[in-house]
């Protein structure tokens, strides 16, 4: 019997709160490269609720952003009654390698022209061809947290 046992690897140090470039490009690009990214909320009935979101992009160093196509969607009423935490899901293995990330943050919404146009307009070209109108409302999530493993290194993120 080995007795024996792997040593646990130190937690990676905690750095501040920087979106890359290349951890843009990967949320950025991530429906066009086949990789979905699943967002969670507390609902208003205080139940966890989770959709794939194809339009969620960085928006800033500190921040993600949704295109939310419905206006009346249930996310943008949790948020607008003060169930404004959020955390979103990334993942991938492929023979380029791993990469599981999770986002942490406060959601709100900001329907300022300036905002719409940027997150519309950011939004991939499939998400924008399904409202044309452009009836839908950008939420924001300020991040507090971004911890993973990407381009084989472990980290954690915090504001």
């Amino acid at each position: 019997m080995n007795t024996q046992q792997t040593p646990t690897p130190a937690p990676p140090p905690v750095r501040e709160l920087k979106l890359t470039a290349a951890l843009k490009e990967l949320v950025n690009h991530a429906l066009e490269h086949g990789r979905m990214i699943s967002v969670a909320y507390v609902d208003l009935d205080g139940r966890p609720a989770i959709s794939f979101r194809g339009s969620l992009q960085a928006y800033s160093d500190t921040q993600l952003a949704i295109w939310v196509r419905n206006p009346a969607g249930g996310i943008l009423k949790a948020v607008a009654a003060g169930h404004v935490h959020i955390a979103a899901l990334y993942g991938e293995v492929g023979a380029q390698g791993k990469a599981f990330i999770t986002f942490r943050g406060r959601g709100r919404i900001d329907n300022s022209e300036a905002v719409r146009r940027a997150v519309y307009d950011n939004a991939p070209p499939g998400e924008r061809g399904l409202d044309k109108e452009q009836k839908g409302v950008p939420l924001l999530i300020d991040l507090d947290s971004v911890d993973g493993i990407f381009q084989g290194e472990f980290f954690k993120m915090r504001r």
